[in-house]
């Protein structure tokens, strides 16, 4: 099967679907580490992350406790600090949009890792040299290379890096982006990329809702609406079968009022509940009328 070319190549991640099994990561270690390619020099064992994966705890209690994930490559960016960076063109964007940066120009060039915003950039002491992932471009442009796709999307098992063609309004990846929800990194504010990111998390509220504590019962069912005190924006839900609500995605730093109500109980209100970080509001347990 011939390779079908593509405009913009490019990478979806979407953080709801990825598991953290570092396959991705380990993908990339086995493709780069070891020897050079036509784009790059080998890249080191240890101290450099060209598929980084980025993972941290949210919650401020422990009874609600989650984690998120976000694969995070260097973003081929389509307005690229690291080649404005560049002296003498050791660093250039492609025609299709893929970033390289150049393994023999850009020798002792240090300002291109530090002008990176993601991080994606990586200093090679022993080379002096700054280094990075190159959406295995050297293997895309292989025409005896059998596979379709960069070797991380290739090696994951779940679907959560998907590669396809950014142009096509048609491909796989172009309507997996218009589904979900599109969640760059923040670092690079409106700029467009090649790879792109998807359900990254913001900010939870979540809380549990029982009977009058002597009872030990959770309450199913029970209504809870939360309303965002600067713009009035307001979100409802019911509780599940633990007693428990919660609210995904909610704006950082936005102060909330939480309103519980369940026949034959009296209403509960809670003002100033913050998304400064994830935050569980606790249990609250209900008084009879």
């Amino acid at each position: 099967m011939l390779k079908k070319p593509m405009k913009k190549p490019g990478i979806a991640i979407n953080s709801a679907r990825c598991m953290a099994c570092y396959a991705c990561f380990m993908a990339c270690k086995d493709e780069h580490c070891g020897w050079d390619t036509a784009l790059s020099k080998a890249q080191p064992e240890l101290g450099q992350y060209w598929m980084n994966i980025h993972e941290w705890e949210r919650g401020d209690n422990e009874r609600r406790v989650k984690t998120a994930t976000v694969p995070t490559p260097c973003s081929h960016c389509d307005n690229p600090a690291c080649v404005k960076a560049a002296r003498d063109g050791a660093a250039y964007k492609r025609e299709d949009g893929i970033v390289i940066i150049d393994p023999e120009k850009a020798v002792g060039q240090k300002q291109i890792v530090d002008a990176c915003p993601v991080g994606a950039v990586y200093w090679n002491e022993a080379l002096q040299l700054p280094q990075k992932c190159t959406m295995c471009a050297e293997l895309l442009d292989d025409p005896d290379y059998p596979g379709f796709e960069p070797r991380c999307v290739e090696a994951c098992p779940n679907q959560a890096l998907v590669f396809g063609d950014l142009a096509d309004p048609e491909s796989n990846i172009s309507k997996l982006i218009a589904a979900n929800k599109v969640t760059q990194l923040e670092c690079l504010g409106d700029m467009g990329s090649s790879v792109v990111h998807l359900n990254i998390p913001s900010r939870f509220l979540a809380g549990t809702v029982a009977y009058p504590q002597e009872l030990e019962e959770v309450c199913i069912g029970a209504k809870v609406k939360i309303t965002n005190e600067a713009s009035g924006e307001v979100c409802e839900t019911e509780t599940n079968w633990a007693g428990d609500y919660e609210f995904e995605n909610l704006p950082k730093n936005a102060s909330y009022t939480v309103e519980i109500s369940f026949p034959g109980f009296k209403p509960v209100v809670y003002k100033g509940e913050r998304t400064d970080v994830d935050h569980y509001v606790g249990i609250t347990y209900l008084e009879k009328e």
